[in-house]
């Protein structure tokens, strides 16, 4: 679990990075689950948005994509989600 502290630090990180993914009104699927762990093990912190056709709640979408991926939700504001997972061989982020 992420302290206070680590998800303020995280969210200045992910302040400029734009959305890699988006989550449309087919909502979440295993392809996507898929996709999303291969760009965190690369990144480590990665913003998704969810489009106003999605039918599904995004607090749901961001537990389900964090159950399925095994990351940490960061935050959610507004239709964008943040979310980090510590990367095994690109560790780049140093949390506080």
């Amino acid at each position: 679990m992420l302290t206070g502290k680590q998800k303020r630090f995280l969210r200045a990180e992910a302040h400029h990075l734009k959305p890699i993914f988006q989550v449309g009104k087919t909502g979440v699927n295993e392809n996507m689950i898929i996709q999303i762990n291969e760009a965190l093990e690369k990144r480590e912190l990665i913003k998704i948005s969810i489009l106003q056709n999605c039918m599904e709640d995004k607090d749901t979408i961001a537990e389900e994509l964090a159950e399925g991926t095994q990351a940490e939700i960061v935050q959610v504001i507004g239709n964008n989600i943040i979310f980090y997972k510590e990367s095994k061989e690109n560790k780049t982020i140093q949390l506080p």
